[in-house]
């Protein structure tokens, strides 16, 4: 009876203390909040995440209604058989990037002609009043739409570097975040003697936290600032197709 009766009462003593409850400061928001800067690292993550995807959605909408404005330009330039019809629908249409070109080289090409006309034809037979104007310079006029041209890209990728910065530093934040975790598990493991999981584990786990929270803010960075960056590349190409069309029309009708 007593040979039995030892492991009896540790069975019911097992059994009075019940199922273990969760080790304390072990779910994510208390893990974050174990010191202050883990918290001030997740502060400046979320805040540069916020701010990315403020960028993010803002410039899908400036480049959406910059396609939709845009097609619609190039119908009414092709269109039209006078610059001045097509100066008349640039307000309406402001958001398209050729839009500042056109108005770039139309305002050069205007201040060029010998004889004032009070229409510019870009058809195949322009017929002003008052005989055929002509240019002083072609080479001024691509001047004139290379700057534009500049202007418009630079106004494209307004906010877009900030997208890269973020991708660039948000997983050093995080790595930071980490090795701080880490010295904090070192150290409680110097101070208690002990290498305890339930010595270790918080640390490492803070640490971890720290580590996703940068990778959570760097790859939709990374994934938009490319997709940005393709897209005025794409613009700065129309921009320069624009630009040869706009020449040959005025090197075909005015010199």
């Amino acid at each position: 009876m007593r040979t039995l009766g030892s492991p009896l009462v540790a069975l019911l003593a097992q059994a009075q203390g019940g199922v273990p409850s969760e080790a304390p400061g072990t779910s994510i928001l208390e893990l974050a909040t174990r010191s202050y800067l883990t918290l001030s690292v997740l502060f400046g993550l979320g805040l540069m995440s916020i701010v990315c995807w403020g960028i993010i959605f803002y410039k899908l909408w400036v480049f959406r209604r910059s396609q939709r404005q845009t097609s619609q330009f190039l119908d009414v330039f092709r269109r039209s058989n006078k610059f001045s019809e097509v100066q008349a629908v640039c307000r309406s249409l402001g958001e398209s990037p050729l839009v500042g070109l056109f108005q770039s080289g139309y305002a050069e090409l205007t201040a060029q002609l010998r004889h004032g006309s009070p229409e510019i034809s870009n058809g195949p037979n322009p017929k002003p009043a008052g005989g055929r104007p002509t240019l002083k310079s072609l080479a001024a006029v691509d001047r004139a739409l290379l700057r534009a041209s500049s202007a418009e890209v630079n106004k494209l990728e307004k906010r877009v570097p900030f997208l890269a910065t973020t991708a660039s530093i948000t997983p050093f934040i995080g790595l930071f975040g980490t090795v701080w975790g880490i010295m904090s598990s070192f150290s409680n493991i110097g101070s208690q003697g002990s290498t305890d999981l339930a010595v270790v584990a918080p640390g490492i786990a803070e640490a971890l936290i720290a580590t996703a929270a940068g990778l959570a803010a760097a790859i939709p960075a990374v994934y938009f600032y490319n997709h940005f960056t393709t897209k005025v590349k794409t613009y700065a190409s129309e921009m320069d197709d624009f630009a040869l069309e706009f020449l040959n029309i005025a090197e075909r009708n005015f010199t």
